[in-house]
């Protein structure tokens, strides 16, 4: 049996079907409930900084939905069928055309990382490496985020920092957290934008969302500073269709004056699970390919 899904008409959309069967039990890449990441029962001393986590994420959300006005059609419909918007597929506004996204099939009795019955550390079951977006059409494989056997060494992912100090400290405290894997993929497409992927596994959903705010994020700002760009703040267009309301999320986007790059990142956690999305381009780096990207990677790890 086959289930097609056109994300075409969503802003995050692919261009192709979405496919999956019982029998792989693979998990069919759209539109799914809305559920809270996980937290474990037994990580009670943790539960007041998750409280404060989730004031500071929502706060994240809250501002980005201020920019949701004036994004353009191409953002205002969502979550439809190509049928229902005729000749959406082929409006030129930007996006990329993903390959099918399905998936991979978790191991038999297996949760989800957002069950809450079963799944309370919030593991990702599924090979991580699985769990990467693909390229879109067109695009050249950055062969430096291969790894080996689809696991980055933790000095690929710091050599996105800009500075020593900074590489050396977040490796500090990777390791005091314990860190699982990093897997990774990257492309540059025709026009010149380079994408980065980092997803980075830890023990428990907890740990993940401690990462996301108290390391790598801080207030409304990244703690460190990429190589691209310099100075960020919230990006506050990034629209609130774009979003998976369970996953997350906080993209920045650089501040002006840049120099010869533009620079666009986004953090985001799902389970035990932490993604760095890293997109920059001469000039300038345009919004509709990297919210379509962030919101296709937040999908796969839901």
């Amino acid at each position: 049996m086959t289930t097609e899904t056109n994300m075409n008409a969503d802003p995050s959309a692919h261009t192709g079907p979405v496919t999956g069967t019982e029998a792989d039990r693979a998990e069919v890449v759209g539109d799914l409930p809305a559920v809270a990441i996980p937290v474990p029962a037994a990580a009670q001393p943790a539960k007041k900084d998750r409280r404060l986590l989730r004031a500071t994420l929502r706060w994240v959300a809250a501002v980005a939905v201020f920019g949701v006005v004036g994004t353009g059609t191409a953002y205002g419909i969502t979550r439809l069928d190509r049928t229902d918007v005729p000749g959406l597929a082929t409006h030129p506004d930007g996006r990329w055309a993903y390959p099918v996204l399905v998936k991979p099939p978790l191991p038999s009795g297996s949760p989800g990382p957002n069950d809450d019955a079963r799944n309370p550390a919030g593991t990702h079951y599924a090979d991580l490496r699985k769990l990467v977006l693909p390229a879109p059409q067109g695009a050249t494989a950055d062969a430096s985020l291969k790894g080996t056997d689809g696991w980055l060494p933790t000095k690929g992912f710091l050599a996105e920092f800009a500075t020593a100090d900074d590489r050396d400290e977040l490796r500090q405290t990777l390791v005091d957290n314990g860190l699982r894997h990093i897997t990774a993929r990257g492309w540059t497409t025709p026009d010149g934008t380079h994408t980065r992927i980092y997803l980075l596994q830890f023990d428990t959903a907890a740990v993940a969302e401690a990462i996301l705010n108290g390391k790598l994020m801080s207030q409304a700002a990244p703690t460190y500073a990429l190589r691209d760009g310099d100075q960020y703040e919230l990006d506050g267009k990034f629209p609130d269709p774009a979003r998976i309301e369970h996953v997350l999320l906080a993209p920045y986007t650089e501040l002006k004056p840049y120099g010869a790059r533009q620079a666009r990142q986004a953090y985001l956690a799902s389970g035990d699970t932490v993604g760095v999305i890293i997109q920059s381009r001469k000039g300038s780096a345009p919004a509709v390919p990297f919210e379509q990207t962030v919101t296709l990677q937040s999908e796969l790890l839901d």
